[in-house]
């Protein structure tokens, strides 16, 4: 530790840290723009600036940027001397010179990093009286809306954008006072993570255009802590609602998981909870009118669930209390997972390999540590976007590190990027075709699934040679194999990362083996595993048979009445063997949210709430259990939680008294009692009935404004706001003022700070853990319970065969995930369905870029327009995953293909 003075007064701090974060984590209020807690320091902005002095004896001292210079013992400085302060006000000045005087219209008003930093100086009059430079604004795309006027040049943009996630087509032009960020012409912005420019723009020059198409000022909405539902990672959000209707996803703060960023499905796939697809009554089928009561529905469901054959099919995209009610519901015995049986092995194998204790599944945060990668049949910015964007940063981790044996500090950036130029740390990728990150790959080998799988169990045997060995080896994959290997065993903390995309056990035990032939007995591998949906994981663990076991029951006649959660069944296999499944079923009764194929063959539709409307826990591919909470109370009384529907249908099948019904906590205590393997997740989040000084969290701002007049035009009087018996948190301004437990925090905001910079104000130290620590509880022990052994099942070499191709699924970020395609931008950037295919195949095909291709899978015919990728190995094909027009195929698919006359 250190001991610096600041304006007199000692303070023990850690050592490595610059000024500014010492004196943010200390809790002066120090005016910054250009430095950034994930971006480090580039000293652009001077606003940041503090007096430092020799020593205590020095009076005149010199005036430095606070975000450039490093912490010292026996440091004397002074944040409140008054040539500081002038220094800082004359600053924001020079800036506030040319931004319009457009506050009251600007999205950010209100909650702008530079009002408060404006405010913060002092600077409160403009004595600026000319003419001011202005810009043409561009078009960037469904998701981003552009206002140059209001840049004050920071650089934040450009930092983020092209250093931190990649992106090539933002870019920062000509000097001085014109300086323009934007693209060389208009169009969509390319990079899957423009959208953080929004938070990460400290002005209104990048906002979101989703909100800005329903409008609300930030601090009008009720706000919740909540959880992505769009891919497996859990990254940590924050709803924002207003008038019934969700209006905006920001970022919350998890130091174990997304950090400060989340991608732009995550951000703005959530127009799903307003759309006009929505199920919003009770539906029996074959009634005149089929839209029915409650009470009608609940005497309907009394007579079928009393004498029928009941079975359940689980989700993995709905959370734990809704999946264990229904197991509840209809007894173990009857209860199913909702997807196929290949699907189910892949995920019965991953749980294998983590239950074995020999490797570590590591957290998004751990993954920006490793310093050698290899990826096994994954494209991450497509299936899994913000571990793309930790890789990104675990690429620079050694060179940054090995800059500091020379003695460049941590947070320097602009010193870490020149001494590291176009250096990275090694990443190996095998995937049937390009990705994104082959542009930062030290090799990239694109080859089928099965020989992606040898390929690892090669590099497994050239670590260990106890570990299988695949034969009939080429001698070029024989090399690259002992390459990697050779990098991976010299590496301090290398990282493997496979997963489910391509419907390849074989890849997920090669990539098993490679862990444990890496790991010892004092460190274990890590080994990341990519799965499809927000609850796979959690809704693997309850170990249930898969929806292919469900079919033989329903064939056999041992049941004939079928209850589905939250699942579109069309969306797990082969159209025709769906058709089958519902051509055995006598009664189907279905609870989702959104009209779609699976709900057009119920006779029973139940309307359920979706994320933003009810609470629930769900498991993120790291096995973290995380809760989310329902963002606001909606009108209509038929939203309601899937579980509490199923807890209380209950009373017509098991003989519940309704008095005895559950509430979600008393849901997850039962569930972790019969099913140890959830031990843990009862303690994600603080339970109902906590209280800070005997108040609840309030949802909303303490500048929440319009209460009394948003319901005027019903009853002048304003109504008695909705209660929350199921969370600790309230729907009104009322409650607890101060910081909430990490799990329960609904928005950031502190006295001075009313931007989302405020988030610094609740962590342990900024950029660091949440005071309290970051939420989620990890279920998954890692003590092995078992001698550890290699796996085998080694596919043989892929010999593409006369006339079928093998067809994989290609995940892509926009189109793929079921919910966010209903948001417009997200459909907007959506591919449209295309087949991809070899130049080879395409030449023996005849079949040109664009021409249209018959294929064949199954009884199922398919016309789509050919990519034509020189990449991809012959005798294989891809078609985009369960985009729209592409759902009902039972993956890995083979097909025939032909040219279409």
């Amino acid at each position: 530790m250190a001991i610096i003075y600041i304006d007199g007064k000692a303070y023990e701090i850690k050592p490595g840290k610059n000024l500014l974060e010492t004196c943010l984590t200390l809790g002066f209020n120090l005016p910054y723009f250009c430095w950034h807690p994930a971006m480090g320091s580039v000293g652009a902005c001077r606003q940041c600036a503090v007096k430092l002095f020799k020593d205590e004896q020095d009076t005149n001292g010199r005036i430095v940027m606070s975000c450039m210079e490093a912490v010292k013992d026996n440091m004397y400085l002074s944040v409140d001397d008054p040539t500081a302060k002038a220094f800082r006000a004359q600053v924001i000045e020079w800036l506030m010179t040319n931004h319009p005087h457009d506050c009251a219209v600007c999205d950010e008003g209100g909650s702008c990093h530079l009002q408060d930093m404006t405010v913060m100086t002092g600077h409160t009059y403009r004595r600026f009286q000319y003419k001011k430079r202005t810009y043409k604004n561009q078009y960037l795309g469904p998701f981003i809306n552009h206002e140059m006027n209001r840049c004050i040049q920071c650089y934040r943009c450009v930092r983020f954008y092209k250093d931190y996630a990649g992106g090539k087509d933002l870019d920062v032009f000509a000097a001085h006072d014109h300086v323009y960020f934007g693209r060389t012409e208009d169009g969509v912005l390319e990079n899957e993570f423009s959208g953080n420019l929004a938070e990460v723009c400290p002005t209104g020059v990048f906002t979101d255009k989703t909100l800005k198409e329903h409008y609300t000022r930030k601090w009008d909405m009720t706000m919740a802590p909540s959880i992505c539902q769009h891919c497996s990672l859990g990254c940590n959000i924050i709803a924002g609602e207003r008038y019934g209707e969700l209006r905006q996803i920001t970022s919350r703060f998890n130091g174990e998981v997304n950090g400060y960023f989340i991608c732009d499905r995550g951000r703005f796939g959530y127009d799903f909870v307003n759309s006009i697809n929505r199920i919003q009554q009770p539906l029996i089928r074959g009634r005149i009118p089929d839209a029915v009561d409650k009470q009608s529905l609940y005497s309907h469901l009394k007579a079928i669930l009393s004498n029928n054959k009941v079975i359940g099919i689980a989700s993995p995209r709905a959370s734990l209390e809704a999946n264990f009610a229904l197991m509840q519901l209809v007894g173990k015995e009857n209860f199913y997972q909702g997807i196929s049986e290949t699907a189910a092995q892949l995920m019965r194998t991953i749980l294998c390999t983590i239950n074995s204790g020999y490797i570590h599944t590591p957290s998004l945060k751990e993954t920006e540590q490793a310093d050698v990668v290899l990826i096994l049949g994954e494209d991450l910015t497509n299936a899994a976007p913000l571990l793309a964007l930790a890789l990104r940063q675990a690429l620079s981790k050694k060179t940054f590190e090995n800059a500091q044996q020379i003695n460049i500090p941590s947070w320097h950036d602009a010193a870490l990027r020149e001494f590291a130029q176009q250096e990275k740390g090694a990443l190996f990728i095998a995937y049937p075709t390009r990705t994104k990150l082959d542009e930062v790959a030290s090799v990239s080998r694109h080859i089928s699934p099965d020989d992606i799988a040898r390929l690892g169990f090669a590099i497994a045997n050239c670590l260990n040679n106890i570990a299988p060995e695949p034969q009939g080896m080429d001698d070029d994959t024989l090399k690259l194999a002992r390459h990697i290997a050779g990098v991976l065993k010299k590496a301090e903390r290398p990282l493997i990362i496979c997963g489910t995309s391509l419907c390849n056990e074989a890849i997920l035990k090669a990539a098993s083996n490679i862990a444990f032939a890496l790991g010892t007995e004092d460190k274990k591998a890590s080994l990341c595993f990519v799965v499809p949906e927000c609850n796979a994981m959690g809704s693997a663990m309850m170990q249930a048979p898969s929806l292919n076991r469900a079919a033989e029951v329903l064939e056999k006649g041992e049941a004939d009445t079928v209850i589905i959660l939250e699942n579109d069944l069309y969306r797990r296999g082969a159209k025709k063997d769906i058709d089958d499944f519902f051509d055995h079923c006598r009664q189907v009764i279905v609870l989702d949210h959104l009209h779609n194929d699976t709900t057009n063959r119920a006779n029973v539709l139940i309307p359920v709430g979706t994320f933003a409307e009810a609470d629930g826990t769900i498991v993120n591919n790291e096995g973290r259990a995380q809760c989310f909470f329902r963002v606001f109370k909606p009108k209509n009384e038929n939203l309601r939680e899937s579980w509490r529907w199923l807890d209380e249908f209950k009373q017509f099948k098991n003989g519940i008294s309704p008095e005895d019904l559950a509430e979600p906590g008393d849901l997850m205590a039962e569930m972790v009692e019969l099913m140890p393997q959830f031990k843990g997740a009862e303690t994600a989040a603080p339970p109902a009935n906590f209280r800070i000084n005997g108040q609840k969290i309030p949802r909303e701002p303490h500048r929440y404004s319009g209460r009394t007049a948003m319901l005027a035009n019903i009853n002048v009087s304003e109504p008695k706001p909705p209660e929350d018996p199921d969370s600790a948190l309230s729907f009104t301004m009322e409650g607890f003022k101060g910081k909430p437990p990490a799990p329960l925090i609904p928005f950031f905001w502190a006295p001075g700070w009313n931007s989302v910079q405020a988030v610094n104000k609740y962590q342990v130290e900024v950029g660091g853990p949440l005071q309290g620590g970051d939420p989620g509880k990890r279920l998954f022990s890692e003590t092995p319970v078992a001698e550890n052994a290699f796996l085998n099942n080694i596919p043989p070499a892929c010999i593409p065969s006369p006339g079928e191709w093998l067809i994989v699924p290609l995940s892509h970020i926009f189109g793929s995930e079921e919910l966010s395609i209903y948001t417009p931008g997200i459909a907007e950037r959506s591919p449209q369905p295309y087949i991809a295919i070899s130049k080879h195949d395409a030449g023996n095909l005849n079949i040109s870029e664009s021409e249209m291709v018959k294929v064949q899978i199954k009884d199922e015919d398919y016309e789509l327009p050919a990519r034509i990728k020189e990449e991809l190995p012959d005798g294989l094909a891809g078609i985009p995953y369960n985009i729209t027009g592409l759902s009902g195929i039972a993956w890995p698919a083979k097909g025939i293909l032909t040219k279409a006359v």
